[in-house]
């Protein structure tokens, strides 16, 4: 499916956080609206395909919109929002981001991600998560280290199996051996780095893959779609093609049961580095969440 992009002013491109995300940041930042990986394995049980305000009708993976003026927006309403955050939340908590991927191809070109992260080098918030499914953001490692001194920064990497291509399933939009190396490179640079297995998908090998994890990152974070799709018992995911998919592979893994046995073998390679469902997503690992 062609993608297509066009460019959009944006008032204000800090989005006060609501209901699944309220206890893991104060406000969402999307410097695109659409994905242009809506079309690769994780656009599959994307949750912002059934949002109607974010799709306005078009098929999701199908557009692309480039906040140009995003970057700007932030300086503009930095003040403001960390003085409500601080006051409302505890602290000014970004989350990089929730309804778009910040690594899409199309940003080495307009560069809308690396510009927000510029303005927040200038001008940091107290806590950053930058979620991505991307290799690519290794392209951000300078600006990212210098981040890294001025706010609490974590850098999510989401890896939702140990296999690049599932049947029935499209492709990943990065294969599973570069986005493990982006890990263990942005770790090397001394980045906290976190491996989000989100949605959890059928695992060939888990003790394998763990171990995988383990070496390349700081702490994984184990996520199925029951209870972390946002909805009541993953209604959300069950309106998708993940469900038949995970049903022909390894039906087992449908079950929330899934998530714990994973849970226990992550825990024996990483002992106090596991984090669980939007537990994790804030930060709290190990097997007290």
């Amino acid at each position: 499916m062609a993608v297509n992009v066009s460019e959009a002013l944006i008032g204000n491109v800090l989005t006060r956080s609501s209901g699944y995300l309220k206890t893991v940041c104060s406000h969402s930042l999307q410097p695109y609206r659409g994905c242009s990986y809506g079309n690769s394995l994780c656009g599959v049980g994307c949750y912002v395909q059934h949002n109607r305000f974010a799709t306005r009708g078009a098929p999701w993976g199908s557009f692309l919109e480039a906040r140009v003026n995003a970057a700007p927006s932030y300086r503009d309403h930095y003040t403001s929002e960390r003085t409500w955050a601080r006051r409302s939340r505890g602290a000014f908590a970004l989350f990089l981001s929730s309804a778009t991927d910040p690594f899409v191809p199309q940003e080495r070109r307009w560069r809308i991600t690396r510009g927000v992260l510029e303005a927040m080098r200038e001008l940091p918030p107290d806590e950053l998560v930058l979620q991505t499914h991307s290799h690519t953001v290794v392209d951000c490692t300078d600006v990212l280290g210098d981040l890294h001194g001025r706010c609490a920064l974590r850098v999510h990497i989401s890896i939702e199996s140990d296999r690049d291509r599932l049947p029935g399933l499209p492709p990943p939009a990065s294969s599973v051996q570069r986005r493990l190396a982006a890990a263990a490179s942005l770790k090397r640079a001394g980045l906290r780095v976190v491996i989000t297995v989100s949605p959890l998908l059928p695992i060939a090998d888990p003790p394998v893959f763990f171990a995988r994890i383990a070496a390349a990152a700081d702490a994984v974070v184990l996520d199925h779609f029951i209870g972390g799709d946002g909805s009541r018992d993953g209604a959300r995911t069950l309106r998708t093609a993940l469900p038949a998919a995970m049903r022909a592979l390894a039906p087992a893994s449908l079950d929330l049961d899934y998530r714990e046995r994973m849970r226990a073998i992550a825990e024996s390679i990483m002992p106090g580095r596991v984090g669980i469902s939007i537990d994790g997503f804030a930060g709290r690992f190990g097997m007290e969440t």
